[in-house]
């Protein structure tokens, strides 16, 4: 994830050299100029913020000097979202998210200020938001607040409550766990297709603030406290998407979620379920082939684009690593933004180099969950990216669990992890 820096085309970088010894040298080389970013400019942590269309989306983004090594990392709450490098280029710095296919451009207009935009690929192309950073500002949300009606009503967030997100295409039931210390607020929303992530943020005069930047994700939360009791507000997405939601206190026996188990069934009656997508190179592979024959396989819809994929994934390469000689395969069907073979393929190299998966990633399709589900005539749909269908060692589907409980979501996560494992398990312990 970590590489050092160079000025493009000032310096000639021998990796083995820490940015110090670097730095020594392009100083003899433009001395004189004082103008340019160094590396001992962007050390330290930064007040960064995305202008959403829902106002100031703020992050916290570290850059640490480790052993030589510039690291960029955006801080939400117990989350270390990793840049995959920094460039710097006269006063311009470049923060790279190469697996997520986006970065940060921007230009140090004064000492200890940066500006610039946030740009990533997306399914309409690509998004966009204005980006600036103070350094050392530590403070996340700082515009004042405009008391709620009903903050006394609700004088702290803390606890678990029952969320309805609506948008143009309807409405989505959320869980919220959020957890409150003083003004300061962490926590996140179940899904029943996920989570939306690491959420930090402030609850103040009944007022909620809550934001993740991830680099694949920009998300905003602000919502009211009302007199009786219940929240509401906005959500915003990146550059073009925003919903409306409502929130109540859960009750302690409730269940508001799906059961992530039974979302997607089989339109056969045989039980099976059947493939065919190139890998990188071009060759066909499907469940047909020999090196599936007998044995448990693990069939995961995922994007590279998709951060529950990428908290997944992990988890997948290292069972795929651990229970293989016991007869474990995997199988990866990715679903693009793009459509672009050279491109798609290219972000499948990088997601199999970072989680360092040694399974077969097949080019399945594009993103849009209708059009997935058209690709794979066994499902009855796709409501989630990832999908995992679980299939024993008779070729027969098992279980198919659909969406994945991030690390954000704390106990939740653990638990299914614990779950899916068990279930690895319990079919290869099963004869053909």
């Amino acid at each position: 994830m970590w590489t050092l820096f160079a000025r493009k085309a000032r310096v000639s970088l021998d990796v083995a050299r820490p940015w110090w010894v670097v730095l020594l040298g392009a100083a003899l080389l433009t001395s004189g100029c004082g103008s340019e970013v160094e590396p001992t400019d962007l050390i330290g942590d930064w007040r960064a913020v995305l202008a959403s269309p829902g106002g100031e989306l703020p992050f916290t983004l570290t850059v640490e000097d480790e052993g030589g090594w510039l690291r960029a990392v955006a801080q939400n709450g117990d989350e270390r979202a990793p840049f995959s490098h920094v460039e710097l280029d006269g006063k311009k710095v470049v923060f790279r998210l190469d697996f997520y296919d986006a970065d940060i451009e921007a230009t140090m207009v004064a000492e200890g200020r940066l500006e610039g935009r946030w740009r990533k690929t997306a399914p309409e192309g690509e998004s966009s938001l204005p980006f600036t950073a103070t350094k050392g500002s530590a403070a996340r949300f700082v515009e004042a607040v405009e008391p709620a009606p009903g903050g006394s009503a609700v004088p702290e967030i803390d606890g678990v409550w029952a969320v309805e997100f609506r948008d143009e295409d309807g409405t989505e039931p959320a869980r919220g766990e959020l957890q409150q210390n003083g003004e300061e607020v962490t926590g996140t929303f179940l899904t029943p297709t996920g989570d939306y992530r690491f959420l930090e943020g402030t609850y103040e005069q009944g007022v909620l603030r809550l934001s993740t930047f991830d680099g694949a994700h920009a998300f905003l939360f602000h919502a009211q406290a009302q007199t009786d009791g219940t929240l509401v507000g906005d959500f915003w997405s990146r550059d073009s998407y925003h919903a409306e939601w409502t929130a109540r206190r859960l009750e302690s026996d409730e269940s508001i979620l799906p059961d992530a188990w039974q979302q997607v069934g089989l339109t056969n009656e045989e039980g099976t379920f059947s493939f065919s997508f190139p890998d990188s190179a071009g060759n066909a592979v499907s469940l047909d082939d020999p090196r599936f024959e007998n044995k448990v396989v693990l069939v995961n819809i995922f994007g590279t684009w998709c951060p529950n994929c990428n908290d997944e994934a992990p988890l997948l390469a290292t069972w795929h690593r651990r229970f293989r000689d016991q007869g474990l395969e995997v199988v990866g069907l990715a679903y693009e933004f793009t459509g672009n073979p050279e491109r798609d393929s290219a972000m499948l190299e990088r997601f199999a180099e970072r989680y360092s998966i040694q399974y077969p990633l097949l080019l399945a399709g594009t993103s849009d969950k209708e059009k997935a589900a058209e690709t794979l005539p066994d499902l009855t749909s796709v409501v989630a990216f990832p999908t995992t269908i679980f299939i024993g060692r008779d070729g027969k589907v098992r279980k198919i669990h659909s969406g994945f409980a991030g690390p954000g979501t704390g106990s939740h996560h653990a638990k299914l992890v614990a779950e899916l494992e068990s279930l690895i398990r319990e079919l290869l312990a099963e004869s053909a």
